[in-house]
Parts: C-alpha cells; sequence; structure tokens
C-alpha cells in the first residue's frame, strides 16, 4: 500500500526522459581527465530511468550508452557496456521494491549496485592487462550514491505538478 505521502505521479514526458539521459552523457564526455574516484552521472540517470521507467528504459538502451562511453574513452569496447547491462540489469531487479523507500534509503540499496558496476569495469582492465587504478575507486560508488536522492528530486519534478493549477492544488 502507498505511504500517506506519497502523491500520484504524471506521465514521465518521453523527451525530458531521454534530454536527461542525453544531458548525463554529455556531462561524462567533457574532458575533465580520467579521475578513479570521480562518480558517473550518466549511470546514475541511467540507473534512475531504468527504477522508474524499466518498459521504457532497460538493458539495450544501457549496452549502447555503455558502447558510447567506451568510444569516447578510448576503452577496450564493451567494458562500459557491459558495466552498464549489469547495472540496468540489476536496477530492474530492484524497481519493485526500490519506489517504497524514501530517496535516501534508495541510496542505500542503489549502493551495492554501483560498487558491483565499478568492480565489473574494474575486473575487465585488469584481465587485460591494465593497472590498479587504487583504492580511490570505491569514491565513486559513494559519490553516485550521494547523488541519488539529489536526481531523483529533480528528476521527478516535472511530474510532481499538478496537471490543472487551481486555488486548491497550487502546485
Amino acid at each position: 500500500m502507498p505511504r500517506a505521502n506519497d502523491q500520484l505521479l504524471l506521465p514521465v514526458n518521453r523527451w525530458f526522459m531521454w534530454g536527461s539521459l542525453f544531458v548525463a552523457l554529455a556531462v561524462n564526455l567533457l574532458p575533465l581527465g580520467r579521475l578513479a574516484w570521480r562518480p558517473d552521472l550518466l549511470a546514475v540517470v541511467l540507473a534512475f530511468w531504468t527504477v522508474h521507467q524499466p518498459r521504457r528504459i532497460g538493458v539495450g538502451i544501457a549496452f549502447c550508452f555503455g558502447l558510447a562511453m567506451d568510444v569516447h574513452q578510448g576503452a577496450l569496447l564493451g567494458q562500459h557496456a557491459l558495466a552498464y547491462t549489469l547495472l540496468s540489469f540489476f536496477a530492474i531487479t530492484v524497481h519493485r521494491r526500490l519506489t517504497w523507500f524514501t530517496a535516501p534509503a534508495q541510496a542505500l540499496h542503489v549502493l551495492p549496485i554501483f560498487v558491483a558496476m565499478h568492480l565489473v569495469a574494474m575486473l575487465v582492465r585488469l584481465a587485460t592487462g591494465d593497472g590498479f587504478p587504487g583504492w580511490l575507486l570505491l569514491a565513486a560508488p559513494l559519490g553516485e550514491a550521494l547523488l541519488w536522492p539529489l536526481v531523483s528530486v529533480l528528476l521527478l519534478a516535472p511530474q510532481r505538478r499538478a496537471p490543472d493549477r487551481d486555488a486548491n492544488r497550487p502546485l
């Protein structure tokens, strides 16, 4: 049963959903250098939409965005694709349970998913002979989990407005 403070959400606008994914991709494409501890904004937004819209954003979309990141970073082709695909798969498996929690509690639930995503990417790099990136790699999933509540508020805001504004429904 829904909690008392939950409100019904409007349907998501497809343009907004895809626009947020491409903005997150553009932020990831910024030339900020390769730092192991920097959170992956595309992974957070991809996981968010996979949880909230599993029929529209799924494993195939995650694979395509992963290939785009592989090509951009010059990484082993399929490294990000595999990591994003697993992220999307695990997000789909917990999507029904996850939406019952508040945003900070959701962040704790998606933290192991982000850790698994980074571990898979690191194992692929290690298997191909790349060096160990250091233990700061574990800071990236923590940063992504800390971004989850902010991303939740920002991406659900357009769905929370009332369809018809009047004196009784000011939002």
